[in-house]
């Protein structure tokens, strides 16, 4: 169980007990952090069920408030990062370039405009997933997203010693399936959830094209987009007649 609290920890802004953490006890919390999109998925459906009482739009709204106030924007600022570093390095061989404006704290234009883009995307699919009372997606879609970074750290090569690294060498590919089982199990509840694996791989395939590795930055934004990306899903799937 530290390793579920020193997820929440680093994943979210919720009270937790203090703990003494090593370097090592950081690098293992990576395999909770799908349970972690459980908690954070819960959140979410607590506060879309308490916005419906009003509208749809205010339900999709506390819902997206609650996203970003549980995590602390943690992912929006990776998904920043990553837009200001692909949109400045215009050429794939500009690797230097991508990386000094990767490792730049600031957030430029391409970063704004992809975070605001970001928020106004899953406002729209929250809205229209809760006109369908859609609870069980809500619930599951963070938790799917965040099976992501287990994948990511076992098939991308690290971009630099950080973050992505750290949790490198943590994820045994036992933790993946196990993961990715649950996932399977829970699918049927949620069928749009069957998308998960690809949206995963594909961002697995362009960062590693666009950028060359995972990083905490890639992290990140790969879980801010897949959850768009299973918003999306999930919305379809409530249309079909």
């Amino acid at each position: 169980m530290k390793g579920l609290i020193i997820a929440l920890q680093f994943m979210t802004r919720l009270p937790s007990p203090s703990l003494a953490v090593s370097k090592q006890d950081f690098a293992h919390c990576i395999r909770w952090f799908p349970a972690v999109g459980l908690i954070i998925g819960a959140f979410l459906v607590a506060a879309a069920w308490a916005g419906l009482w009003i509208s749809n739009w205010l339900a999709a709204l506390a819902a997206l408030i609650f996203w970003v106030v549980i995590s602390g924007a943690l992912h929006l600022d990776g998904l920043g990062d990553i837009a200001d570093a692909s949109g400045a390095a215009h050429k794939e061989q500009d690797k230097e370039r991508l990386l000094a404006v990767l490792a730049d704290p600031h957030v430029g234009s391409f970063g704004v405009t992809a975070i605001a883009l970001q928020l106004i995307a899953k406002l729209v699919l929250l809205q229209q997933l809760l006109e369908h009372r859609a609870f069980i997606p809500l619930l599951l879609i963070p938790f799917a997203a965040r099976i992501g970074p287990l994948l990511w750290s076992r098939i991308l090569p690290s971009l630099h010693a950080g973050l992505g690294d750290i949790f490198h060498s943590a994820v045994r590919s036992w933790h993946l399936w196990l993961w990715g089982l649950i996932g399977l199990v829970l699918s049927p509840l949620s069928p749009s959830l069957f998308a998960a694996p690809f949206a995963l791989l594909i961002w697995a395939a362009w960062i590693k094209r666009r950028i060359g590795g995972i990083s905490g930055d890639g992290h990140g934004a790969g879980i801010e987009l897949c959850e768009t990306l299973l918003l999306l899903a999930a919305v379809i799937w409530a249309n079909i007649p």
